[in-house]
């Protein structure tokens, strides 16, 4: 008897992502094009940046036709070796005062964006495999604590509080929505508070390796970007100049000044502010509602998905996209403090847009197995 067929992926949600990825494309050779002739050619980080889409969207149509329950037997493997590849990239040479990437030619691999994306579906499988065990303290949520809990001690290793931040952000909500006991929750989450306000307080007191404090600048220039414009403020300075001289309309695509040698990292962190210098307040607001439609779609896939991996497996993925953009966006405009994280789809790097497509192909896979209404109650995710 041959197994029942598949649906065919959401196509809304496709359709969004190739919408994100063009845009980011678009914003990237725009905002890179001054750092890029630099290499003798305008297009140089465009073209890094399309063999990232060209290798995620490999793993997104893979994962996409791949049945989703599958990667649970990967899972273990995947979390093993990305451990150990945290392990050694502290030990490689240090790039903006931090030890993230592995240098392959002229690519950079960034282990910390696979991490994210590996410890949720691990937290999804531990998750959905106890079941109603979960509930209890030592056998469900210390197993999934410890693994959460080891792993940002070594990304904060690199130092990388940005990423380290978003993945106890994205584990936490997964560890609520799976079920765990919220008198757990309350005495667990009262103890890290404390303990992280520790953690924070002495990552902030310590001191780079030229005895300049950056982590305190940043804070600082939070504050008051403006008491020190060309030291710690530098950046944000620069990016509300950009916002400013968009203004409502934006200055046109191609257009922007900032992105010539006035603010740094305008093709990568900072490329939010290119997007309203270029595009202007009506630009950037479309854009900001365009990403939070993608993230209710993604979110009400993975909530109907008819297994209790697939959905915390999507809402996983959904809060990282959401709450990464959130980080970024925040840093970029001076709501919070700089963190240093990408804009997913948006901002060059080959690493973070390989694994958001590698992620939507997971999602997209969670879509083709939605419950049906004609389908008996019986049979739907208890």
């Amino acid at each position: 008897m041959n197994p029942p067929r598949r649906g065919t992926p959401d196509f809304l949600l496709l359709l969004l992502t190739f919408v994100l990825v063009c845009f980011g494309l678009a914003m990237v050779f725009s905002a890179s094009s001054m750092t890029s002739a630099y290499y003798g050619d305008p297009w140089a980080f465009t073209k890094k940046q399309l063999i990232a889409v060209g290798i995620g969207t490999i793993g997104m149509l893979f994962c996409m036709n791949l049945h989703y329950t599958k990667l649970k037997k990967l899972v273990i493997p995947a979390f093993f070796f990305i451990v150990i590849a945290l392990i050694f990239v502290i030990f490689t040479t240090k790039a903006n005062g931090a030890s993230s990437w592995y240098t392959l030619g002229k690519f950079g691999i960034q282990p910390t964006e696979f991490a994210k994306l590996i410890v949720i579906l691990y937290l999804a499988s531990l998750i959905s495999n106890k079941d109603e065990n979960f509930r209890n303290f030592k056998k469900g949520l210390l197993p999934a604590l410890i693994v959460v809990g080891f792993v940002c001690f070594l990304i904060m290793l690199q130092p990388d509080l940005g990423s380290c931040m978003i993945l106890f952000v994205c584990s936490a909500i997964v560890i609520m929505v799976g079920g765990s006991n919220l008198k757990h929750i309350f005495m667990l989450g009262t103890s890290l508070l404390t303990l992280g306000a520790i953690g924070v307080a002495l990552y902030m007191l310590k001191g780079g390796s030229d005895g300049n404090n950056y982590r305190i600048d940043r804070i600082t220039s939070f504050m008051d970007p403006f008491s020190d414009p060309q030291g710690a403020g530098h950046q944000v300075v620069q990016s509300l100049y950009a916002f400013g001289h968009g203004g409502l309309r934006g200055a046109g695509f191609g257009q922007g000044i900032q992105k010539l040698h006035y603010l740094p990292e305008a093709h990568n962190d900072f490329i939010f502010a290119i997007i309203g210098e270029e595009l202007g307040f009506i630009g950037s607001s479309l854009f900001i509602l365009i990403f939070i439609f993608f993230i209710w779609r993604g979110i009400l896939i993975a909530v109907r998905s008819p297994d209790m991996f697939g959905m915390l497996a999507g809402v996983g993925i959904m809060v990282m996209f959401g709450f990464q953009a959130f980080v970024n966006i925040g840093g970029v405009t001076g709501t919070i403090p700089l963190t240093g994280v990408t804009l997913p789809f948006i901002s060059a790097g080959g690493s973070s847009m390989m694994v958001s497509l590698i992620s939507m192909g997971i999602i997209l896979s969670i879509s083709r197995e939605q419950i049906r209404k004609e389908e008996p109650a019986t049979k739907k995710r208890p």
